[in-house]
């Protein structure tokens, strides 16, 4: 588990190969201007000692000064760099999130809060600052180390047993925290977004939490998973203060013995000031370099837990697709089920036992049954949302699993529990923008579900915004959307979960009789408690515990 997310992170970098270098060539650049201004300050004092003032001291004093305006050219030619990357992996980031979302497997989902997924792509922040941070810093911070520890190496050869004191401290340091870092760092965000998830739930069911003892159940609940949360962000933070502790440690006998040994080499005349003057400048950005990692290791774990936590969802199975060459086979299109079971990935007894239907083209269906009888689990086998546990389904004579799903959908209409408007125009609710719809389909449409007179009564017509899940709708004109929707690309097969149930009695039943009409050929499947479904549908199918109990044809 813990090899993952850092492997996650190194396939996340080699997708921008080319810019990597490019920081990685201007960090050298950088890290050998930068260690080359000492040797400038060096010899400038030793001029200055001499008491010699020479067009020399000058050129150098001018060299000194063009390295430090280089140095913070080539730095914000970086952090263009970085900032293209932060971009590409933003777009990159949404595409996925955008691709995967509505075609994540329903085994994989079951008993997952679809939103809390979502809700990982603000992870994506983590991941562009941090990325930027760690490609610059520690690539700066790294070479900064490895040229100060050679070039310290050539005033004494003291300075090499620093260096690799300095290495082996940095590996140990790494080696033993880096395990427990990422793993309180990823329980902690865990929490993090159990939290977000509750402050979600109390928003969507806000009318509920007005209510003086339900205002305290939400602070308490909040209250005990915010104290998780601090817990295990304690042992994060554990992990971070031993690592800076470490470093202190480190700092104070490194600035300590070096001062000595400096000052002790000068006397001796092994060094001369201005030498000496310089290793303490070196030693210095050293040092600092090694604070910068280390304190960078924080974000390094952040970048890690980020990059897992989106990983999960990208790991997630998705529904494959078929490059089926379609000559359009399902002009009318009949379902068979042949001994079709289904369990819920966690269930020990199955939903649907042993399930043998044939529907025709055109068949008006009604699924009633007890409640848990499987109803809704069957409309949503047939309408492929889920796929059987066993046993087969058959579309016009093949197996299900050799049917193009993308190609089947574009011939059903399906209104499934839960199902609501999304934010967009009242147009783009029911066409999805589809360039194909004629004002005359579209006007069909709105006069079959009765939504034509209430268009006419909003400001901006078919271009008024929706909110999500149609806040500011009456159900029953949320529930004439969806029927909307459903019905405007005139599909052959039409499944429905309770289409009618938010509206008056009245236009309920006129439009269960558009939608039952023997004008319209489409297959309807319908499971709803209305009486007229009843006693207009052709057929009627009681399940009884996950069997057809009777199969009745009117």
């Amino acid at each position: 588990m813990n090899e993952k997310p850092l492997k996650r992170f190194f396939n996340l970098i080699s997708l921008d190969k080319k810019d990597i270098s490019q920081i990685f060539f201007y960090a050298i650049f950088a890290g050998l201007i930068s260690l080359s201004l000492p040797l400038g300050i060096q010899a400038i004092i030793n001029f200055i000692q001499s008491g010699r003032i020479s067009a020399s001291w000058i050129v150098l004093v001018v060299l000194v000064v063009i390295g430090v305006v280089f140095v913070g050219i080539l730095s914000l030619m970086q952090l263009r760099i970085t900032e293209n990357l932060q971009q590409k992996i933003f777009v990159r980031s949404s595409f996925e999130f955008a691709y995967r979302l509505p075609k994540i497997k329903f085994e994989e989902i079951y008993n997952m809060y679809p939103p809390e997924l979502a809700n990982r792509f603000f992870d994506t922040i983590s991941i562009q600052k941090g990325t930027s941070k760690l490609l610059i810093d520690f690539s700066a911070a790294i070479l900064q180390i490895l040229f100060g520890i050679l070039l310290l190496s050539l005033y004494h050869p003291f300075f090499i047993v620093f260096g690799l004191f300095l290495i082996v401290l940095l590996y140990v340091i790494f080696r033993y925290s880096y395990r427990p870092g990422l793993d309180t760092s990823l329980k902690e965000s865990k929490y993090k977004y159990k939290v977000a998830g509750w402050l979600q739930e109390i928003a969507r069911n806000n009318f509920s939490f007005r209510k003086p003892q339900n205002f305290d159940y939400a602070l308490n609940k909040n209250n005990a998973l915010v104290v998780d949360y601090l817990a295990y962000r304690e042992r994060h933070f554990a992990v971070i203060k031993k690592q800076f502790t470490q470093l202190i440690i480190f700092k104070i006998i490194i600035t300590a013995s070096l001062l000595l040994i400096g000052g002790f080499l000068v006397i001796n005349q092994q060094m001369n000031i201005g030498q000496f003057v310089a290793s303490e400048i070196i030693i210095l950005l050293v040092i600092n370099s090694v604070e910068k990692i280390i304190l960078g290791l924080e974000t390094f774990y952040d970048v890690l837990t980020s990059i897992e936590k989106i990983g999960q969802v990208t790991d997630m199975n998705s529904e494959t697709e078929t490059d089926i060459e379609h000559n359009d086979c399902f002009t009318n299109i009949t379902l068979e089920t042949d001994n079709l079971d289904f369990k819920f990935p966690d269930g020990e007894d199955a939903v649907l036992n042993t399930i043998n239907l044939k529907i025709e083209q055109g068949e008006k269906i009604l699924l009633t049954g007890e409640n848990g009888s499987g109803k809704s689990t069957l409309i949503r086998l047939l309408s492929g949302l889920i796929q059987p546990t066993s046993g087969s389904f058959f579309i016009n004579d093949d197996t299900f699993n050799k049917i193009d799903l993308k190609h089947y959908r574009t011939h059903i209409g399906t209104i499934i529990q839960g199902e609501t408007p999304f934010e967009g125009t009242v147009l783009e609710n029911i066409t999805f923008n589809n360039p194909t719809i004629s004002n005359a389909d579209l006007k069909w449409a709105l006069d079959a579900v009765q939504l034509t007179s209430y268009i006419k009564t909003l400001p901006k017509g078919l271009d008024t915004m929706i909110f999500s899940e149609g806040k500011q709708l009456s159900s029953s004109n949320a529930q004439k959307i969806l029927l909307a929707r459903s019905i405007i690309n005139k599909p052959r097969l039409l499944f429905y979960e309770d289409p009618t149930d938010k509206m008056d009695e009245i236009a309920a039943n006129e439009i269960i009789d558009f939608i039952l009409s023997v004008e319209n050929p489409w297959t309807v499947i319908v499971s709803s408690k209305n009486k007229n479904w009843k006693n207009k549908t052709t057929r009627e199918i009681i399940l009884k515990e996950g069997t057809i109990y009777k199969d009745i044809k009117k």
